[in-house]
C-alpha cells in the first residue's frame, strides 16, 4: 500500500491555481523529485502534501500505517533561519515536538534519538555550538537531524542543496542517498536535472507539463527531454 497518493490535486493561493490534475504515488523506500519550472508549484505541493496549505481540489491520502505528523521537512532556509541563535542539540531536539504532544519536556528517548541522529549526520560534535557560527553545509546536516526526529518513515526536502559549495552539495546528495538506502522514503524538490536523474528511482515533472513515472520513463518523455536539453544550454550558456 502506498504511503502517499495524491488524486486529481489543485494547488493555488486564494482561488488561484497554479497546478492542477496531479495524479501520483509513493511508497516505503521510493527516492522521487520534484522538478518543473520556476514557479510551476513545487513548493506548493510540498506545503499541501505536509497539510500545512489546503488543496484547492483533489485529495490526499495515506496509507501502510503513515500518519500526517511523521513526515519529516527540511524547508528551504531563509535569511532569518540561518542566524538562529539556539545551540545545535536545541534545534535538533525541537524535531521532537511532535512526540510530546502536551507533554512540556523531553523525554529520555526523546534525547537519546537526538543523539542518535546528530551522530547519523557527523554532527554529535558540534552539540554545544551556535547554529548560526556553522557552514552552510552543517546547518543543512542540523536541519536533517531534525526531520530525522519527526519521521522514521518520510522526508520532505525542499532545493536541500541550495547555496552549497560543489564538495558539500556532492556530501549532501551522498547523505540523503544514504538514508533512502537505510529506508527513509525521500521526496525531494531539486532544481538540479543532474541529480535528479542520478538519485531519483521516480520523477514528478509539474508545470507546462505533467509527467510522473521512473527515472528511465522520464528521460525518454518528451517533457524529460526537453527541460534536460532546456537545462543543459543554460550551464552551457
Amino acid at each position: 500500500m502506498a504511503l502517499l497518493t495524491v488524486k486529481n490535486l489543485s494547488l493555488g493561493y486564494d482561488s488561484r491555481v497554479i497546478a492542477e490534475n496531479l495524479n501520483f504515488s509513493v511508497y516505503a523506500g521510493d527516492y522521487l523529485c520534484i522538478v518543473g519550472e520556476n514557479g510551476s508549484g513545487k513548493t506548493t505541493l510540498m506545503k499541501t502534501l505536509l497539510h500545512l496549505q489546503e488543496p484547492l481540489g483533489g485529495e490526499i491520502l495515506t496509507g501502510d500505517g503513515l500518519k500526517k505528523n511523521e513526515i519529516g521537512y527540511l524547508p528551504q532556509q531563509t535569511v532569518v533561519q540561518k542566524d538562529f541563535p539556539a545551540s545545535v542539540r536545541e534545534i535538533v531536539l525541537s524535531g521532537c515536538q511532535g512526540r510530546c504532544g502536551l507533554r512540556p519536556f523531553y523525554n529520555g528517548e526523546e534525547k537519546q534519538l537526538a543523539q542518535n541522529n546528530m551522530e547519523r549526520m557527523g554532527i554529535a560534535d558540534l552539540a554545544r555550538r551556535c547554529y548560526r557560527e556553522l557552514s552552510g553545509g552543517q546547518q543543512q546536516r542540523v536541519l536533517l537531524a531534525r526531520a530525522l526526529c519527526a519521521t522514521r518513515k518520510v522526508l520532505l526536502l525542499d532545493e536541500p542543496v541550495s547555496g552549497l559549495d560543489p564538495k558539500v552539495t556532492a556530501e549532501m546528495y551522498d547523505l540523503i542517498d544514504r538514508l533512502n538506502r537505510e529506508g527513509v522514503t525521500i521526496i525531494m524538490i531539486s532544481h538540479d536535472m543532474a541529480a535528479a536523474v542520478r538519485y531519483a528511482d521516480h520523477i514528478l515533472h509539474i508545470g507546462s507539463t505533467l509527467f510522473f513515472g521512473t527515472r528511465a520513463e522520464y528521460l525518454e518523455s518528451d517533457a524529460g527531454k526537453f527541460f534536460l536539453a532546456q537545462q543543459e544550454g543554460g550551464e552551457a550558456g
